[in-house]
């Protein structure tokens, strides 16, 4: 693709030579001749100098000395970059029609232009959108329904009755629609299972990564709202609402009946107990432990959770503790030492 044809489709202001041909996107230090590259953090402008690149994808006021590209400006380069791999990288999918070694109920309804791939199960009533691709080993309960546009990789299992919208990705190994963990204790301690039959529903645009579950409750429901975008070997819990645009990075886990709020974003490993609520535009850091609510746009991290600016001051005195510990035992020794004499002046007084 000639470079000018490129910056009218980014919406990018072009500087330089629009005829060159760009072949592919890469990173900035493997970029080569033909390909082009970006820089979105201003502290790797100076790898831009040295890069073999023919493009980079600048910010309007980023200067590069003795630039050897052209320069593609982007109020938002990241983004930019990402509808560039969007351009030049084309995903594979099976072949349009129904492999004739899946497994489909004769009750199941299948939209126009699907692909579905060999060893698919779908059951009885379920509903496939159109233009949907199911890969081989997935694995559709009865009464499910798939929006058109959707993606479901290989080894994905939808259970029974879950509804997808429209352009909802399940990527390899998800299950969607298991069984809620829920139990009721008698008197002798032991654990009754509750039927956990009730719905899951994903909404438009939610991608869902790999080995992640989203749980089915025993009453009412748990939804994921549209534009969510979770990433892989994630637990969402039954009867958890999860909003807009929200983000959840790998090993995150929300326990059941929590509501959380449109555009909120948790790093890896965040923990959320059950029944509380997080506002909207929230932020977790790494591995922070949820255990209470939490208010609208704010910053948390540590376990139990706190607001990153007093964890990151306690953190501070937890790196002097040893030191403290250490002066604590050396002032101990003092005052017993002062208390030892005063002792001893008393006794003489006495005398």
């Amino acid at each position: 693709m000639k470079l000018q044809d490129l910056a009218e489709r980014l919406g990018c202001r072009l500087e330089g030579d629009g005829s060159i041909e760009i072949n592919r996107v890469a990173g900035i230090e493997q970029a080569g001749s033909g390909d082009l590259t970006f820089v979105a953090n201003p502290k790797y402008l100076g790898l831009a100098e040295t890069t073999q690149a023919s493009a980079v994808i600048l910010a309007p006021d980023d200067i590069v000395p003795r630039a050897s590209f052209a320069i593609l400006r982007a109020d938002n380069p990241y983004y930019a970059f990402a509808q560039a791999l969007r351009l030049f990288v084309t995903p594979s999918s099976p072949p349009k029609g129904i492999d004739r070694l899946s497994a489909i109920a004769p009750t199941a309804t299948i939209g126009p232009d699907a692909s579905i791939g060999p060893f698919v199960v779908i059951g009885d009533g379920a509903t496939i959108g159109a233009r949907a691709v199911v890969y081989p080993h997935a694995v559709i309960g009865a009464g499910a329904t798939i929006g058109d546009d959707c993606v479901l990789h290989a080894r994905v299992s939808i259970r029974e009755r879950v509804q997808l919208g429209n352009r909802v990705v399940v990527l390899d190994g998800a299950v969607i629609g298991s069984d809620g963990f829920g139990f009721a204790r008698d008197s002798r301690g032991e654990h009754l299972k509750i039927p956990q039959g009730a719905d899951v529903v994903i909404e438009d645009d939610v991608e869902i990564g790999a080995n992640s579950t989203v749980d089915r409750p025993a009453v009412g429901e748990t939804r994921i709202r549209k534009g969510t975008k979770i990433d892989n070997l994630v637990h969402i819990a039954h009867g958890v609402q999860i909003g807009e645009r929200v983000l959840l990075a790998a090993q995150v886990g929300i326990a059941g009946s929590t509501v959380v709020e449109d555009d909120v974003m948790m790093g890896g490993q965040v923990g959320v107990t059950g029944h509380v609520h997080i506002g909207k535009g929230a932020m977790f850091s790494a591995k922070t432990g949820v255990t209470g609510n939490v208010d609208a746009g704010v910053l948390m991290s540590g376990y139990p959770a706190l607001l990153n600016i007093e964890w990151r001051k306690s953190q501070v005195l937890v790196r002097h503790l040893p030191k403290l510990k250490k002066r604590v035992a050396e002032l101990e020794q003092r005052i017993a030492e002062l208390e030892e004499k005063l002792a001893e002046c008393r006794t003489r007084l006495d005398v």
